[in-house]
């Protein structure tokens, strides 16, 4: 599985709002500067972000970014999906493998393996929420 910097990125953006929103909305370009992430990049992200229902945007002065539910309710994983990320570890189309990954259709001789892998992944990460993730940070902070 190749994680790309959306994923990344997306995660780390929507932990940024989890922290900083206690006064309101976040700007976008706030999250890009302390993240360091491209602000044009960062906005197409988030246009899947919204359309996903994982946040919304106000406009105007003291417009931002705010999460769409709380950080305990926002799973790592759905945020992955929303933009687009796939945790794929074989060639194999589909979930139970129904179109092999050799060139005969048949299943590679380590498919299961890697179709295991996948499922603890995805299993870990629809086990974390942006909550997690904060508090993790906060308690590292403090015993920093």
């Amino acid at each position: 599985m190749i994680l790309t910097t959306k994923g990344r990125f997306a995660v780390m953006a929507l932990v940024d709002i989890a922290f900083s929103s206690v006064g309101g909305p976040v700007p976008l370009l706030d999250i890009a500067k302390r993240q360091n992430i491209d602000p044009g990049y960062l906005e197409q992200i988030f246009i899947k972000l919204k359309k996903s229902g994982l946040v919304s945007s106000f406009r105007g002065p003291g417009g931002g970014y705010v999460l769409g539910a709380e950080g305990e309710n926002i799973m790592i994983l759905d945020i992955l999906k929303a933009v687009g990320e796939d945790v794929k570890m074989t060639r194999c189309e589909g979930k139970a493998g129904d179109m092999g990954c050799m060139h005969d259709k048949s299943i590679c001789s380590t498919h299961k393996l890697w179709r295991a892998l996948e499922f603890q992944i995805e299993n870990y990460l629809q086990s974390i929420t942006i909550g997690d993730v904060c508090q993790s940070n906060k308690l590292s902070k403090e015993n920093a």
